[in-house]
């Protein structure tokens, strides 16, 4: 089962569009990559390739 972590300030923005974007400090304190193709992720993960 995995942790589930408060969100902080700095955590995310919004969007023009109105969606929730994770940032670089979310992803490194959740400490894993999803392999969702985040735009901030700090794992190098490329969906095209599907690889880190």
């Amino acid at each position: 089962m995995k942790n589930i972590l408060p969100i902080e300030e700095g955590d995310f923005y919004w969007s023009e569009d109105g969606y929730r974007v994770f940032t670089e400090q979310y992803h490194l304190k959740r400490g894993y990559c999803c392999e969702s193709g985040c735009k901030h992720c700090p794992y190098g993960y490329d969906p095209k390739t599907n690889s880190q």
